[in-house]
């Protein structure tokens, strides 16, 4: 058998992939490309933190290596606003800087697993997690959710073997968009402590649940130090994406394990990333908390929309943060739709065979649609041209 490196076992990046869909296609200036693949804003962060970042480009620390665990004081700012929000005590301690939210899952997985370990990742999944586990010989097992893209936490009881290492899970959901009740986070907490096990809970789109208030009570339980795992990113909140940095927390004990992985692979977080995104939290909580209506309100419009789409068969099975996660009618699978959609409505979606295993056929049936950067009245262009598509539809058994 030839050998194959761990990223050549691993399938290729969904993004790029759908993005050379539209090499060579023409888009008429009537009917413009509606690209709803990726969910990071493409506008740049707002004029008063730019101009807080070209005056930091003048200081010559901004230029030099940082602490492998970030700076001291957005560790510290970020332990205060997440007490504030959770109503619990974090320590500066208790919080890593990354160079973007998926390296703080690869720090941490790195942490926690050896060569085939295992770890639960409910479908469907966030794909870079996935392509982490592969590369890292980590053996990935599906947690599948009910209807509501829910996971279960007795479902989870039954996967577990004493090669689990760790549970994920991501809320407000990438790719379903759903918001996991607080009973759901907070039973699946309870199984991940009772076995022994990491909860690994990536917040990267906290700043966009639709509940006031904490959306679970974890770090005031008991255990929480050495059972919960928080993942978050700076990229959404204040359009950083292209400054990497993200932020975890987690044990110091742990920490001082994901200090040699960080070390190894970026020596330190972006500097500039890490100013800007401390200049954020102390001015910028009214910006986002507009920002936060606005993507509010295009969630809104797009339950307004789905009459459309459901007279034609679709169904609407998530919603929230920057993601709509919806059940196409259509006889044939949605990774050969994909790229049809360009061609067809001018429309760029990421199928749900990207978001789930090979062997899973929910994957067929499924788009995710990515609404940040996608207005009202493109939210209705976009609904429009999905409900004029007439393609073949499904039998009782769905896609091909």
């Amino acid at each position: 058998m030839p050998h194959q490196s761990r990223t050549e076992a691993t399938f290729t990046p969904p993004v790029p992939e759908a993005k050379r869909w539209i090499e060579g296609v023409t888009f008429p200036p009537g009917r413009p490309l509606l690209n709803v693949s990726q969910a990071a804003p493409v506008d740049p962060p707002p004029p008063a933190l730019r101009k807080a970042m070209a005056e930091a480009i003048e200081r010559p620390e901004t230029h030099l290596y940082g602490p492998v665990l970030g700076l001291p004081a957005l560790r510290a700012a970020l332990a205060k606003d997440w007490s504030a929000h959770y109503g619990a005590e974090v320590s500066p301690g208790r919080v890593a800087i990354t160079a973007g939210c998926n390296q703080a899952f690869a720090a941490t997985l790195a942490a926690l697993c050896g060569e085939g370990d295992e770890v639960l990742l409910p479908t469907p999944w966030y794909f870079n997690h996935k392509m982490w586990l592969d590369m890292q010989g980590v053996v990935t097992v599906p947690l599948p959710t009910d209807d509501a893209l829910l996971p279960d936490a007795e479902t989870a009881r039954a996967l577990i073997t004493p090669r689990t290492r760790a549970i994920v899970l991501v809320s407000p959901n990438n790719p379903g968009g759903v918001e996991y009740p607080a009973e759901t986070v907070g039973a699946l907490y309870d199984l991940a402590r009772a076995h022994g096990l990491r909860l690994i809970v990536d917040e990267t789109y906290k700043d966009f649940d639709s509940r006031s208030g904490p959306p679970h009570d974890l770090l005031s339980r008991e255990g929480h130090e050495t059972t919960l795992i928080q993942l978050y990113s700076f990229s959404k909140a204040y359009r950083l994406t292209g400054h990497r940095v993200g932020a975890l927390l987690a044990d110091p004990a742990l920490l001082s394990e994901i200090e040699k992985f960080q070390d190894t692979v970026a020596i330190c977080p972006p500097q500039l990333g890490q100013i800007a995104a401390l200049w954020g939290l102390e001015n910028l909580s009214q910006w986002v908390a507009q920002e936060r209506d606005e993507i509010l309100d295009r969630g809104r419009a797009i339950a307004e929309q789905m009459p459309k789409l459901e007279a034609k068969g679709w169904r609407l099975k998530g919603l929230g943060a920057y993601f709509a996660y919806l059940e196409h009618p259509f006889a044939e699978s949605s990774d050969v739709l994909g790229p049809r959609m360009v061609r067809d409505a001018g429309v760029l979606a990421l199928p749900g065979t990207m978001f789930v295993p090979a062997t899973d056929p929910a994957g067929a049936r499924h788009f995710r649609l990515a609404f940040a950067n996608i207005d009202r009245a493109g939210i209705a262009e976009l609904f429009d041209r999905l409900a004029a598509l007439d393609w073949p539809l499904a039998g009782p058994d769905g896609p091909a």
